[in-house]
């Protein structure tokens, strides 16, 4: 039966850290910039660019509240169909509050649900399985996950 000591155990088992890599964009497939622009600000995320390079090409760049990692959305800047991202994790301290804010800025969002796998049903807190789910005005699926306190061995050893 899985735990999550076992879980932990396997997450350090690492078998060589090579080139240091960070995943700093990912991109949103969207069919109107100025529409995904006036959304993603309004859900208090940072615009760090907004580059129109042509007629057809206009990137801009969104960064989440405290992420290192942005969100790269525009015109002509990738082949993706709009709306085909899907369960693209945020992971927040506290699940309820991120919620209530994104209600507030008027965002659809779904319920809270607990979903815990198989031999986790004993485990102590919800750290890791607490959800709620939500889309841009394309459809792109945002999933927030509450991360409360890391498993062990989620930091990489120099």
């Amino acid at each position: 039966m899985a735990s999550t000591e076992e879980a932990a155990a396997s997450a350090t088992e690492t078998p060589g850290l090579g080139i240091d890599m960070a995943l700093e964009v990912v991109t949103v497939p969207v069919s109107d910039a100025d529409r995904a622009k006036a959304f993603y600000e309004r859900i208090g995320w940072r615009l760090d660019a907004d580059i129109p390079i042509s007629d057809d090409v206009r990137n801009m760049q969104f960064t989440p509240p405290h992420s290192g990692c942005s969100v790269h959305v525009g015109k002509g800047v990738t082949s993706m169909k709009p709306g085909s991202l899907d369960r693209v994790i945020l992971a927040v301290q506290d699940i309820d509050a991120a919620r209530n804010d994104l209600v507030r800025r008027g965002v659809e969002i779904g319920e809270v649900y607990e979903q815990r796998p198989p031999g986790f049903e004993s485990a102590e807190g919800t750290s890791y399985f607490r959800f709620a789910s939500f889309k841009d005005p394309d459809g792109n699926g945002w999933l927030l996950q509450e991360i409360s306190t890391r498993l062990p061995g989620r930091e990489w050893d120099d």
